[in-house]
């Protein structure tokens, strides 16, 4: 995990991270916080959501697909994949998906304290 105050902003993307910076935007174009409170709050978004799932999710999942393209760059691993299928290990069903992109980063942020 990152060194505290340092960690990846990559989940702000997500479904869950849009609405949040959606809802913020509202709240200071509306002159309810400051855009400095803004910015801590998705400090603690960042923190908290990389320790949830680092500790708190344990479900695993295989999934088949054909490599379309890959990069590495500043230590982040991207991948583009087509006709991918995704299995939980649990036995679950499985979901079928044309194009998925995965990003991958290294433990620490690059500069963080090691």
């Amino acid at each position: 995990m990152a060194a505290a105050g340092q960690f990846y902003e990559l989940y702000r993307r997500s479904s869950v991270g849009v609405a949040l910076t959606d809802t913020l935007d509202d709240l200071i174009t509306d002159h309810h916080i400051d855009p400095q409170l803004a910015m801590k709050i998705l400090a603690n978004f960042d923190r908290a959501i990389a320790e949830v799932l680092q500790d708190k999710v344990k479900a695993r999942l295989t999934f088949k697909g054909s490599l379309d393209t890959y990069r590495f760059c500043d230590e982040v691993w991207t991948f583009q994949l087509k006709n991918v299928t995704f299995k939980m290990d649990n036995g679950g069903q499985v979901v079928a998906a044309d194009r998925v992109k995965i990003v991958s980063c290294t433990a620490k942020p690059t500069g963080s304290a090691t």
